[in-house]
């Protein structure tokens, strides 16, 4: 068998991250809410994360400094200031909208409002818990163990849970968690995921684009009974609203001409009809079209 060595000292750091990361995987993820003492909340996911301990119960994630610009995260600014936390379990029915929440806000944005998640307060710490994820885990931060300086270094914020929060769907016939209920998602490298009732699956990380938000949808795309988490986290990811050309484009589709003619006197099933067309048009890539339909049938 060739092997390829790597000494890690003499790679670039991004060039050492995708190795790691791509070797080191599946990684589960923590969701983790945070705030800081003005009170303003930030919601982001972390797949360098684990259990480290059950008795006490320990959590350990880690928001490493940005490699490009040696930055560091909110989340990571925030635990310094208020040490508490919430972590949440991500499953697959919410993973389009997780991701969405990993876009790079300005400080003060809250990502629990554009990425559509409900805020859930918390028992006993400050940070809220995010009430679509299976399970919650309301934490206080025994320390924050800073790996090193430079692009790249983690930041180890060692967890203690105070309280678990399950929903019972979740459990099977003998009061434990099943994995097929649960669905959780994990981590591998680049835009690669892993779900745990069927394999892999890719979601476009949003690294250096900034998406609208599902909070800037219009609500009737919001409350939509048609259109999954899924399927407005990724409408969430645009960067612009479409325009008139695109709304007139997704008009003259035929799918979009048959179910005018069909409905053209009830306009409640001529608006349903659109949002099925959308999730099928989303389901095929076609994200930008489906919003524009969307729009059309305000």
């Amino acid at each position: 068998m060739s092997i390829r060595t790597i000494n890690p000292a003499e790679v670039s750091p991004v060039q050492l991250q995708a190795v790691l990361q791509g070797a080191i995987a599946p990684r589960p993820i923590a969701f983790a809410s945070t705030i800081d003492r003005q009170g303003l909340v930030n919601l982001s996911p972390f797949s360098f994360f684990n259990l480290f301990s059950s008795n006490p119960p320990v959590l350990i994630f880690s928001p490493a400094r940005r490699v490009r610009d040696n930055t560091t995260k909110h989340s990571l600014q925030n635990v310094l200031e208020v040490p508490e936390c919430t972590i949440n379990i991500v499953s697959y029915e919410m993973v389009q909208q997780t991701s969405l929440a990993s876009t790079e806000y300005e400080k003060g944005v809250n990502e629990f409002v554009k990425a559509g998640f409900t805020m859930l307060p918390s028992e006993l710490v400050k940070p809220p818990r995010v009430a679509e994820s299976p399970v919650q885990l309301e934490c206080k931060v025994l320390e924050v163990k800073p790996l090193g300086e430079n692009g790249g270094a983690g930041n180890l914020v060692i967890c203690e849970v105070l309280r678990i929060h399950v929903a019972e769907r979740i459990f099977d016939e003998t009061g434990r968690i099943d994995p097929q209920k649960i669905d959780q998602v994990a981590r591998l490298g680049g835009d690669w995921y892993t779900r745990a009732r069927n394999g892999l699956f890719e979601v476009e990380k949003p690294i250096t684009t900034r998406g609208i938000g599902i909070d800037a949808l219009p609500e009737s795309v919001r409350n939509s009974v048609v259109l999954s988490g899924n399927d407005l986290g990724r409408l969430g990811n645009l960067q612009t609203l479409p325009g008139a050309e695109a709304v007139y484009a997704a008009l003259q589709q035929p799918e979009v001409a048959e179910a005018r003619g069909r409905f053209a006197q009830d306009s409640e099933s001529l608006e349903f009809h659109y949002h099925e067309i959308a999730r099928t048009w989303i389901a095929a890539d076609r994200v930008a079209e489906a919003l524009a339909l969307l729009l059309a049938g305000i």
